[in-house]
């Protein structure tokens, strides 16, 4: 099992950047990720990536935009958020699970408590 717990959210102008980190406790050789929920929308994929970081693959709303990086020394996963615009507004949630970076939110048994996203335009 695995605990999550991230940070970094808050409001920002669109174009803005933030970065969202994700610091794990507990067993954390797994692959993890980041999923957005917007109000009244479903949770999606934003970024994962795999285990040993070798892997790593992005939404494609997302590409170019977004970076997410591991830091296995610190057990921490980071989500760089660039030229960001009002449709990033979302609940960020972080998880873990399996070995590789996969999309589906089914892959992940372990999530974060979710952090706030609001892009202004």
């Amino acid at each position: 099992q695995v605990q999550l717990v991230e940070s970094g959210g808050g409001l920002v102008q669109a174009g803005g950047s933030l970065r969202l980190s994700c610091v794990a406790s507990g067993r954390t050789s797994y692959a993890m990720a980041w999923f957005r929920q917007a109000p009244g929308k479903e949770r999606e994929f934003v970024a994962a990536t795999s285990w040993s970081g070798s892997n790593t693959k992005y939404a494609d709303s997302v590409k170019g935009r977004f970076t997410m990086s591991r830091d296995r020394a610190k057990n921490t996963v980071y989500l760089q958020m660039n030229n960001l615009k009002p449709e990033d507004t979302a609940v960020y949630y972080c998880a873990a699970g399996g070995l590789v970076a996969a999309s589906a939110a089914s892959s992940f048994g372990s999530w974060g408590q979710g952090i706030q996203v609001t892009v202004s335009s």
